[in-house]
């Protein structure tokens, strides 16, 4: 390693790309599931998030009741004191991000600069939220919010290689169309979080709404970068350098199989739909995600994963020059 250029970072990794304008593939204004229309809200989020507001408006006057014949406690103060508690922790948010993170730009991780770009564009936002890259010391994650009139996205640095090149741009760019998926879908609107704030003290229908949302931010993800799709959970499920020794469709044959109490349990005490789940619905865009009882399966759905209509037209994704490096596996050998 002795004598190595930091500016070009360890032997072995690639430059950072030069920034290229967003190439937005041709679609359909139609919502639906493939990758050709516009993405469609999970089919659960509408109604319960009526059911979700309605009990928190309820809260709210509730608490205004309370205080006004004189019964108030920490729960009374924290529902009166949501819009501001709720205001404050967003510009506090937004502020950490102006401050300590890296904002994507044409000459700072272009290539994720690039992507955010494409994915307002083909959600038909008509501005392209900020967005930053954080130390991310080993966890795979991206988040999306905002503050006021602004919206921004997040991503983690260990989705990137040194020097800003992407190691799967198909999964970063699967990842980012979700976190802009969220904005696009209003997910981030103070108004929103504010109706939602009783969310956390609704334990299973507060993360069955959430696991909505996160299901219509899949939808998203899916419909800017399908292709992103397999790799962007598989390396969710064992991280970024042993994601390419998952079997996609051997991880989402299990969602159905996997049985019981405590599976629907864990299912539904989560604010992400289970991994096995998420990747199953990924691969079957005949419908939408299961929020609540396990994927059933009559029969066996074809190996191959997304995209199950095929590659859009516009689509070209090409590979860098001689491959993506994938260490080699030894083959399996029964014990002894």
């Amino acid at each position: 390693m002795a004598g190595w250029n930091p500016k070009l970072g360890p032997p072995g990794w690639s430059g950072q790309p030069a920034y290229t304008p967003p190439v937005i593939p041709p679609h359909q204004q139609t919502r639906g599931l493939s990758p050709f229309g516009m993405p469609a809200r999970h089919s659960w989020e509408i109604p319960l998030l009526v059911i979700v507001v309605t009990l928190t408006a309820f809260a709210y006057l509730f608490s205004a009741l309370l205080m006004l014949i004189g019964e108030i406690n920490q729960y009374v103060l924290l529902l009166l004191f949501a819009p501001v508690l709720l205001w404050f922790g967003r510009g506090t948010n937004y502020a950490s991000m102006r401050v300590n993170g890296v904002k994507m730009s044409p000459t700072q991780f272009p290539e994720g600069y690039r992507m955010v770009q494409e994915a307002a564009a083909r959600f038909g936002m008509d501005y392209v939220p900020d967005a930053y890259v954080i130390l991310g010391n080993g966890a795979i994650n991206a988040m999306a919010s905002g503050h006021g009139f602004r919206r921004f996205v997040v991503v983690y640095s260990d989705l990137f290689e040194i020097s800003g090149a992407a190691r799967e741009p198909d999964a970063l760019a699967f990842i980012i169309g979700h976190e802009v998926g969220h904005i696009a879908a209003g997910h981030v609107s103070y108004w929103r979080q504010l109706g939602m704030f009783l969310v956390p003290f609704l334990p299973i229908l507060g993360n069955s709404l959430i696991r909505s949302q996160e299901y219509t931010a899949d939808n998203h993800g899916y419909c800017n970068r399908p292709t992103g799709a397999p790799t962007a959970m598989q390396t969710l499920a064992a991280g970024k350098y042993l994601n390419t020794l998952v079997a996609f469709d051997e991880m989402a044959n299990r969602a159905p199989q996997e049985k019981g109490f405590f599976v629907w349990m864990v299912n539904a005490m989560s604010s992400h739909p289970v991994l096995t789940w998420r990747m199953w619905a990924l691969r079957d865009r005949s419908r939408h995600g299961k929020l609540f009882l396990r994927p059933d399966a009559p029969h066996q759905l074809p190996v191959g994963g997304p995209p199950a209509y095929g590659t859009p037209v516009g689509y070209h994704y090409q590979p860098p020059a001689g491959g993506y490096p994938i260490p080699p596996q030894n083959p399996y050998t029964p014990p002894k």
